[in-house]
């Protein structure tokens, strides 16, 4: 009896934990329990090519079907980053590039925008660069050992001179 009443909370907790479809009802399904979000990118000068991972999308206007996570993030599908460039028509106006984390390794994942401007006559943002170190100096010597010295080997004899 005690042994039917286990098995019964096992399986009750096991349907618990395994849930339901999370993939609302109408959304298409991707790879790997993803689905589908439509995201529109736009430039300021239309017709600027648009990459995604590399891959040449279209020109602007245009929309990026991007297959992520039910939750609204993207997924890991191997790499740290998810790469929407925006390249410029003209000599006189910069790449864009927004870089979106997508949670490897247990790294925060970013939510999938659903629409993405870029403003092609904008100069990039300078670099950021890590913090300045400002605390006590770092000490790169033999490592420093405060206590009883334990000689092991011959006996060490000293010599003085005497005048």
């Amino acid at each position: 009896m005690k042994t039917a009443a286990v098995l019964a909370g096992t399986i009750a907790a096991l349907g618990f934990l395994t849930g339901c479809d999370t993939i609302p009802p109408g959304a298409e399904r991707g790879p790997n329990g993803t689905m589908a979000y439509l995201v529109k990118i736009e430039a300021t000068e239309p017709g600027a090519r648009i990459e995604a991972n590399g891959q040449s999308i279209g020109n602007t206007p245009v929309t990026l079907k991007i297959f992520g996570d039910p939750d609204g993030t993207f997924h890991d599908f191997g790499s740290y980053y998810y790469i929407i460039r925006g390249l410029p028509l003209q000599t006189n106006q910069y790449a864009q590039a927004i870089y979106f984390r997508t949670g490897r390794w247990f790294t925060p994942e970013d939510k999938i925008p659903q629409r993405i401007v870029f403003d092609m006559n904008r100069p990039p943002a300078p670099p950021v660069y890590p913090a300045p170190y400002y605390g006590p100096p770092v000490y790169y010597g033999p490592p420093v050992y405060y206590g009883a010295t334990i000689y092991f080997g011959p006996p060490v004899v000293y010599y003085h001179r005497h005048h």
